[in-house]
C-alpha cells in the first residue's frame, strides 16, 4: 500500500515536471494541458502544492499553514469545497438572491434575465449595451457597449464553449464545480468609453482590513492597494501588475462599502467583496473565495505573512 501510493507520488511529480517543462513554451501548451489534467485526477493536492511552488517559489505548507496565500490554499482545496453556501454565492446568480435575502437588493446591478443557453436570449429587446456573465466561473463575460457594432456569432461560439466546461476543474477550484452553467446579463453601468472603478474589499473572519482598486479597465488597467483606512499598502502589488500613476481618490462611501462587505461576507473565514461606486451609488459585483486561485505573488513578501495573521482558520484546520 505504502509502495503504491510513494510509486504514485513520483509519477505526479514527474508528469508536472514535465507539464512545467511544457507550459515554458508556448508552442506546446496544448501539450502541457494534456499533461496537466491527469496529476488534477489523480491527486489535486500535489497537482495544488506543484501551481504553488511553481508560481510563488514558495513550498506550500497546509500543515501549519502561516501565509495568507497558504491559507487560500487550504480552504481551496478542504474546506470551501465542502460548503455549498459558498458555492451558492460564488454564482452569479446564487449571488444575487444572497443580496435580496440580506436585504441588499438595492445594490444589484439590474438584470435582463438568466438564461440556459445562449439561443434563449432575446438580444432584440435589449438596451445598446449590456453585459453577459457566466454564472459558473469567474472571468467568463462578454461586455456589449454597442450593440449595432457586436460580433454576436463569435461570442455565441465563446458562450457555447464556456457553458460545456466545468471552470472548477479546469482551475482546481471544486467549489465553482457544484454551479449549474447559465448567461446572466446585466445592464451595462459604465460610461461609453469607460468601465466603472472596482473596489476589492478583502473581508478576513468577518473584518475588512484591505481593498486593492481597479481602474481602466478595457484601456490601460491599472491596481493600487490600500488598507481599509485608504492607507496606501504598495507592497500588496502583486503578479507584477502596474498601480495608476497619479493618485485615487478615496470615496466618500467607503466606510458603508466596507460594511456591506463585512456583513455579506460573515459565515466565511475569507472572502473579497467587489463593489462598484458611481457617483456616490455602490453596486455589488461578484464575491470571490479563492482570489487567483491564491497563487499571488507579493511585491513585498511580508504582506503575506501580515495577511496570513489577519486571516485565523485555527478551527478550519481541527475540523478537517
Amino acid at each position: 500500500m505504502i509502495c503504491s501510493f510513494l510509486h504514485l507520488k513520483t509519477v505526479i511529480i514527474v508528469v508536472a515536471m514535465l507539464a512545467k517543462r511544457l507550459h515554458e513554451n508556448k508552442g506546446k501548451r496544448f501539450l502541457a494541458t494534456l499533461v496537466r489534467k491527469p496529476i488534477q485526477f489523480l491527486s489535486p493536492v500535489s497537482y495544488v502544492k506543484f501551481q504553488y511552488k511553481y508560481i510563488t517559489h514558495h513550498k506550500l505548507n497546509l500543515k501549519n499553514p502561516l501565509r495568507y496565500t497558504e491559507k487560500l490554499q487550504y480552504l481551496r482545496l478542504f474546506v470551501y469545497p465542502k460548503m455549498d453556501e459558498v458555492s451558492r454565492l460564488a454564482s452569479r446568480d446564487g449571488a444575487r438572491e444572497y443580496l435580496k435575502e440580506k436585504g441588499y437588493e438595492n445594490l444589484l446591478i439590474p438584470s435582463l434575465g438568466v438564461y440556459d443557453s445562449f439561443e434563449e436570449i432575446p438580444f432584440e429587446t435589449f438596451p445598446n449595451s449590456f453585459v453577459l456573465k457566466c454564472t459558473h466561473a469567474s472571468g467568463w463575460n462578454e461586455i456589449v457597449k454597442d450593440k449595432s457594432h457586436w460580433d454576436q456569432e463569435k461570442a455565441k461560439k465563446k458562450f457555447h464553449k464556456w457553458l460545456r466546461s466545468d471552470y472548477g476543474e479546469k482551475t482546481t477550484e471544486p467549489h465553482y464545480s457544484k454551479i449549474k452553467p447559465r448567461i446572466l446579463v446585466e445592464q451595462y453601468i459604465g460610461e461609453k468609453d469607460a468601465l466603472p472603478a472596482e473596489y476589492k474589499i478583502h473581508v478576513y473572519n468577518g473584518k475588512a482590513r484591505y481593498l486593492y482598486v481597479v481602474t481602466g479597465r478595457g484601456k490601460d488597467i491599472r491596481y493600487n492597494h490600500y488598507y481599509i483606512d485608504w492607507t496606501p499598502c504598495d507592497g500588496a502589488q502583486f503578479n507584477g501588475w502596474q498601480k495608476a500613476d497619479y493618485p485615487l481618490k478615496k470615496p466618500n462611501n467607503l466606510a458603508e462599502m466596507a460594511r456591506i462587505a463585512e456583513k455579506l461576507a460573515e459565515p466565511f473565514p475569507f472572502v473579497r467583496v467587489d463593489l462598484y461606486d458611481i457617483d456616490g451609488k455602490i453596486y455589488f459585483g461578484e464575491m470571490t473565495f479563492t482570489p487567483a486561485k491564491g497563487t499571488l505573488i507579493f511585491d513585498d513578501d511580508e504582506v503575506d505573512f501580515e495577511q496570513g495573521k489577519w486571516l485565523d482558520i485555527t478551527k478550519e484546520i481541527k475540523t478537517n
